[in-house]
Formats: C-alpha cells, structure tokens, sequence
C-alpha cells in the first residue's frame, strides 16, 4: 500500500477512467459534497454517508466497487468499518482518508483490508489518481474473471455467421436483443452453443464491460443453488462461517446467464421471479432487501411449456423468463455450417497438441455432412479434438475418426483392391488384439518395439 500523490505513471494518467460504484462515507459534509462533484464528473455512480452505520446498510443494499472511509467518524473508528464492507463485496477497494498520516496509520489500514490512502488536505488528482488506479484493477479483475470461465468451457472454432437460414435469423435476433435489457430465454438440444450464444449476447450489449456469470442450475442442491444465487450471510446454516454475497450481486450491472433453467427447483422459483419483477431479494437468513442491476438470459433443452403443464415450473416465472425467446437450430438442420465449424476448430486443437495439421480430406469432409450429430455443436468439438489427437500427418484421415461418424470397415481380405497401408493397419490391430503385451506383439510382426510404437503413432492405434 502506499500513500497517493499527484505523481504516477503515464499510463495510469491517461487512462480512460472506469465507471464504478463509489461509497464516500465522510462526518465532514464539504468533503462528502467535493467527492461526490469530483467523482460524478468523471462519469463515476457516487453514494455519501456521514457515519458507520449509513454506510454498513448502504453496502448491503447495492455492491461498491470503491470506498472512500475517513478514519474519523465523530466518535468513531473509521477503520473498524473496513471488515463490514470487505463482508459485503470481498472485491471492494478501500481508501482511508487520514489527517493524521504516518507509517503505523498506513499499516493499521492495510492490516484490516484498505490498498491505499490519501492524507488530508488532499487536491482532485489525488482523487482522481486513486480511482483511476482502481478502475484499471477493477477491469483487469473482470476480464480474468470473464477469461476464467471461457477457459472452463473453451468453444475453440465457434462462429457467428452461419449459411443456415434458421441459424442467420437466430444471430439477427440475438444481435437486436443484445442491444436491450429484456430477459432472454434460449431454447435448443444439449450442444448447440446456448452458452456461447448468451455470452455474445452480453458481449454485444452496452454491459460488455460488466461481468457475466453463469450458474448451472442442475449442478447445486436445492440449498446450495439459493446460496449461490442469491447469497447468504454469516451463520444462516452450518458452515456458513462468513457472509457471501452471491452471483447476483457480483454481476451487478452486467449478466446472469441460468443454464437449464428447467431444473431450477420449486423453492427457488418464487424468489427468482421476484427478482425478474422487483430486481429485489433477500440473502439466505438475512432480513435486508437488497437489489441489483442484472440482465438476465435463461436457457433449456427441453419445452417448459411441458413442465408448466406438469406443475414442475411456475406458470409466472414461465411468461416472465420468455420475454425474447431464441431458438437455436440443432446442427443436423445445417449440415451446411459442419465444414466451416470443423475447420474453425481444428487449428485450436493442432496447437493444443503441437502438431501442424492443414485440414481434412476430402473423405472426411463427406463423414461429417453425412452424420446426423445428435450432440450437435458439442459432439463435433470432442470429435475434431480426439481427430487431432490421432493425427500423425497434416491431414484428418478418416482413420481419425471415431465409429459413429466413420462405420467400421468390412475385415481386408489379401487381394482386396485396398492400398497397403490398410492392410498393415488392420494386420496390427488384429495381433495387437490377441497378443498379451506389446513385445509378444512385436514379435509376432517381427519388428521391434520402437517401430511398433511409430505403427500405432501412424495408424491411432
């Protein structure tokens, strides 16, 4: 930690500042008045408090991304305020404001939670400096966070632009979407890129720089999920030890994509549906009303209109979450968009496994139009992955390939018109079969185990 001057690094005074969300808590009303000004006119949503108390309950009814605490609040610690609102947001930076600036001062903030300070009396760059500083933080934070999930589930090769007449209307529609705050509901099978569907729709959107968080709503029990969702404080249940502020408050002012909403359970619908009327709720065993500023994008594989029907999902919740239904064909209606997504993919999966591999021959590009994928976009993905794997040339043979996309081949009979290299394969994948090991193998072929091992490399075995 260190105390802010008006000096600092060029790049720190000619970035562009970050819009946060600024608490001010100050007991001095001309310094709360010069923050607010000072902070309002670089585009910054500002809060001011004079006391501890104002400031803890501002803190749980909306999320901080910065504070400004005085270290003296009438009689008051203004320190003793720190733990309060890193309960809160566990994210939120925190600046001490200090007229009595030393070394053990500054020790005392950064043991209790605050990154910096700034010594009264103090100048608008001070401020300005600090906040900027922040502001980098706080978008670095958000683009790891954001870098965190795509590498939790990595879509290598997924394009949005489609010969598929259905899939064109689907991208015009969720480009226009995008540019609203309406709820969205994504509907298609299991694979087709629902996800990375939801995701472009926030990164098309005016909160792109405001996270997005998914919640896998078959993933959790029943109690788990509402914890996630919407937070729990410190003692709400066993092992609740501290308080969590849930996925809603950490979007705050960007997205909450729900995968398989159809699986949400019962109990939780009531509170969601509130959310989507009022962006109102309450945290797991808290009384406090909270809210929040989230766009929300649904998704399911399977008609809620059935679960309607069947008592499984609120009616309610139903017509609240399909404001703006999208439809994502299923890849066996565009068998057209199959060579395209393939080879968007392949090079990801190449470098993956430090190989140089061109493309695919023309006998594998016929496999892929001709199989049906009924793991859609998914199934694809696992099978130019394994395909890569395999790979000992520059081109996907259909030896690659697994069974379901390529039918086993007839057995070679010698004298077949086939080329040699078939035959061999098949030769080494029958003895490799009967053989007991590897060198009981090799001795049957009369090769050693080194060039058996170049065979397999060469064949997939």
């Amino acid at each position: 930690m260190h105390k802010s001057t008006d000096e600092g690094s060029l790049d720190e005074q000619a970035a562009p500042d970050v819009p946060l969300n600024i608490l001010v808590v100050d007991d001095e009303a001309n310094i709360r008045k010069t923050l607010k000004l000072c902070l309002e006119a670089q585009n910054h949503r500002v809060t001011a408090v004079s006391n501890p108390e104002d400031a803890e309950a501002e803190a749980l009814r909306q999320v901080f991304d910065l504070a400004f605490v005085d270290m003296r609040l009438g009689t008051s610690n203004g320190l003793d305020l720190i733990p309060a609102l890193k309960a809160a947001a566990p994210w939120i930076h925190i600046v001490v404001i200090t007229a009595y600036a030393s070394i053990d001062t500054a020790v005392e903030a950064m043991r209790r939670g605050a990154t910096d300070y700034i010594a009264k009396p103090f100048q608008p760059d001070h401020v300005l400096l600090v906040t900027r500083r922040v502001g980098a933080l706080r978008s670095m934070q958000r683009r790891l966070e954001v870098l965190q999930e795509d590498l939790k589930s990595l879509h290598p090769g997924v394009m949005f632009h489609s010969k598929s007449p259905a899939m064109q209307r689907t991208l015009e529609q969720a480009r226009q979407v995008a540019l609203s705050d309406a709820t969205v509901l994504l509907r298609g099978p299991s694979g087709t890129g629902k996800t990375v569907l939801a995701r472009a729709i926030h990164e098309w959107s005016p909160r792109a720089t405001k996270p997005f968080v998914t919640v896998s709503c078959p993933s959790l029990s029943r109690e788990l999920l509402e914890s996630e969702l919407f937070g729990h404080v410190k003692g709400a249940f066993t092992g609740a030890l501290r308080d969590n502020p849930g996925r809603i408050a950490g979007c705050d002012g960007g997205t909450l994509f729900l995968d398989e909403i159809g699986d949400l359970p019962a109990a939780i619908q009531p509170k969601l549906l509130r959310f989507l009327q009022e962006r109102a709720y309450e945290r797991v065993g808290g009384q406090t009303t909270l809210g929040a500023d989230v766009r929300i994008i649904a998704a399911t594989n399977t008609p809620l209109e059935d679960a309607v029907r069947e008592g499984r999902f609120r009616e309610d919740l139903y017509y609240r979450l399909n404001v703006f239904p999208i439809a994502i064909p299923p890849l066996c209606e565009r068998p057209d968009d199959v060579e395209a997504l393939a080879a968007g993919m392949l090079p990801f999966f190449a470098a993956q496994n430090h190989k140089r591999i061109t493309g695919f021959t023309p006998e594998v590009l016929a496999a892929l139009r001709r199989y049906p994928w009924p793991g859609n976009i998914r199934e694809l993905r696992n099978v130019v992955e394994r395909a890569a794997i395999l790979c000992a040339g520059e081109q996907i043979d259909v030896r690659h390939l697994p069974e379901p996309v390529v039918p086993a081949a007839a057995p070679v009979q010698l004298g077949d018109a086939v080329p040699l290299d078939l035959v061999e394969e098949q030769h080494i994948r029958r003895v490799l079969a009967a053989a007991g090991s590897l060198q009981e193998a090799a001795d049957v072929l009369g090769i050693d185990q080194a060039t058996l091992w170049r065979k397999r490399k060469q064949y997939g075995i």
